[in-house]
């Protein structure tokens, strides 16, 4: 057999990557996010969050208004260090470009859904959310799988005040919220897809 090629790691910049950095960086993997300045690699997905991701995607886009967009895996820029890949984004229709772009501006994004995974727990409950919040974002939701493939939402709405979440409600069955818009899923659906 061949020799195989060594892999090498992108060496940073000096100061850190930059949210511009991602568009560039050759063979980056898919979903790379930029967190403080570093690269954060995704490990391989568990089908809880492929079923959870479709489940919130098609109940979202049965309701969203027509000046916005339900989006699965996108990039919002943050700040200059600072880009990240929600699992699901609702987003103003307006915000989107062109075919090629790759990410949003906070200002543009109503909700941010975050679902969690065994390598994404600190991320997606702590440093993510404290950076949506600061951004302005005025909705985060946090999916868990609590028991076996059951899902549980946590509702989330900024405080303006102190730029920090406060929690509106935790959702197991069905989830019928009035903000950002009027939306309803029934979440014990997960177990037919």
């Amino acid at each position: 057999m061949g020799a195989q090629a060594a892999f090498e790691w992108p060496t940073p910049p000096p100061g850190g990557y930059t949210a511009d950095d991602l568009d560039r960086l050759p063979n980056l993997p898919p979903h790379t996010e930029l967190i403080d300045g570093s690269l954060v690699l995704v490990s391989p997905q568990k089908v809880f969050h492929t079923l959870a991701l479709d489940l919130l995607v098609q109940g979202l886009r049965r309701t969203v208004p027509k000046n916005l967009r339900v989006r699965r895996e996108m990039c919002v820029t943050l700040g200059l260090r600072q880009r990240l890949e929600p699992d699901v984004l609702v987003v103003a229709a307006d915000a989107e470009t062109s075919p090629d772009q790759t990410w949003y501006p906070p200002d543009a994004v109503d909700l941010v859904v975050e679902v969690v995974s065994p390598d994404s727990e600190e991320r997606d409950r702590d440093r993510k959310p404290t950076l949506y919040a600061r951004a302005g974002i005025r909705h985060f939701w946090r999916v868990e799988d609590i028991s076996g493939g059951k899902v549980a939402v946590y509702v989330y709405e900024l405080d303006p005040a102190t730029h920090t979440y406060a929690l509106t409600g935790i959702y197991h069955d069905r989830i019928q919220v009035g903000l950002p818009f009027d939306i309803d899923i029934d979440l014990t659906e997960i177990e037919r897809l």
